[in-house]
C-alpha cells in the first residue's frame, strides 16, 4: 500500500529506498532519503518497510515527497526479535522479502526511475537488473563494525553470515 504524504513532484525520478528490516538500517536509510531531499525537492521517494515497521514510524514527519510503500509482514516480529541480528533472521528476509518487494514495484506510479539499497539485501539486484533499473548500495553500518556477524576470515575476505566477499585493494582499482 502507498502511503503518500503530499503531492508527488512533477519530475520522472523516482527513488525506491528498500532498507534492511531491522533497527539501525531503517533510520541511516530514512536520513540518506530526507539528505536527498534537501538537494533536490523534484525527487520522489518510496520508503519501502513492512507493516509493523510503518506502524513504528509512519507518523514520523518526513518531507511531503517521501511516501511510504508497505509490504507484508511476513517476516519475525522486530518485538520478537529484540534486535537479534541472527543468521536465521537474515536468510528470512533474502528469502521471504523479493517477492513483496517486486508486487509493490509493479504497483508504483510514476515508475520507479533508481533503487537505493541496503548493501544486505542482495535479491535488489536482481530486481534492478531484470527491470533495466539503475541501482545504489547503501552500507548502513560505520566502517569499524564489531557485530558478531561480520567477520574477518582473512585479510583478503570478509564474511557476513555465510557469504564471504573478496576484499581488492586501492591498488588493484586503480590498475
Amino acid at each position: 500500500m502507498d502511503h503518500a504524504a503530499g503531492k508527488e513532484p512533477t519530475s520522472v525520478c523516482h527513488v525506491l529506498a528498500v532498507p534492511y528490516p531491522s533497527r539501525g538500517h531503517i533510520n541511516p536509510m530514512l536520513n540518506l532519503c530526507k539528505s536527498l531531499l534537501s538537494k533536490n525537492k523534484d525527487i520522489l521517494v518510496t520508503f519501502v518497510v513492512t507493516e509493523e515497521w510503518f506502524g513504528f514510524i509512519g507518523s514520523e514527519p518526513k518531507p511531503e515527497n517521501i511516501r511510504f510503500g508497505t509490504i507484508p509482514n511476513d517476516l519475525t516480529s522486530e518485538l520478537d526479535r529484540s534486535g537479534n541480528y541472527s543468521p536465521d533472521f537474515f536468510e528470512e528476509v533474502l528469502r521471504k522479502m523479493e517477492a513483496p518487494v517486486v508486487q509493490l514495484i509493479d504497483r508504483l506510479e510514476p515508475p520507479v526511475t533508481t533503487i537505493v539499497y541496503d548493501t544486505y539485501l542482495t535479491f535488489a539486484v536482481r530486481v534492478g537488473n531484470r527491470r533495466n533499473i539503475p541501482l545504489a548500495s547503501f552500507w548502513t553500518m560505520p566502517a569499524l563494525n564489531k557485530e558478531r556477524n561480520v567477520s574477518i576470515v582473512s585479510q583478503e575476505s570478509l564474511q557476513f553470515g555465510n557469504s564471504i566477499f573478496q576484499l581488492v585493494s586501492m591498488e588493484e582499482v586503480k590498475t
